[in-house]
């Protein structure tokens, strides 16, 4: 069986860093995996609201975004305590959304990488909406 790779662009768009927390933890006693997607999704966050935006449901006029799909490839453990610093990075773009990319690390260890395919989403009317021309600037190099 093939593993999933994820190859990072180079379209780095913005940074943040988290702890773990005991919620995290698993009976394995390190991060469990559906942690690493709550994460994933604190730093999407961090970085809509540093572009401006309250949240992800109100981009622009009644549009929001949702998560189309996510990959996700463990490389190593991480600890109740770690400071994990959590790279975005921006992918390929089409007319209803885009690819984003995550990176996380511990120092300098890599713990994961992610990638969720990002669709714009009418909240009022429920149906795909195109990209807000108020999100365009996050393409601009």
């Amino acid at each position: 069986m093939g593993r999933i790779k994820i190859e990072l662009p180079e379209n780095k768009v913005f940074s943040t860093e988290l702890s773990i927390r005991i919620s995290d933890i698993n009976y394995g006693r390190h991060v469990g995996n559906d942690s690493i997607l709550t994460l994933m999704h604190e730093a999407r966050l961090r970085w809509i609201i540093s572009l401006g935006y309250k949240d992800e449901t109100y981009l622009a006029k009644d549009t929001g975004i949702i998560v189309a799909d996510a990959a996700i490839v463990y490389k190593n453990e991480s600890f109740y305590g770690d400071k994990l610093t959590i790279e975005l990075y921006l992918g390929d773009r089409h007319k209803y959304g885009f690819d984003l990319y995550y990176l996380l690390l511990n120092g300098d260890k890599e713990i994961a990488r992610g990638k969720t395919g990002i669709i714009m989403y009418n909240y009022i009317i429920k149906k795909v909406s195109t990209i807000p021309e108020s999100m365009m600037k996050i393409f601009k190099p």
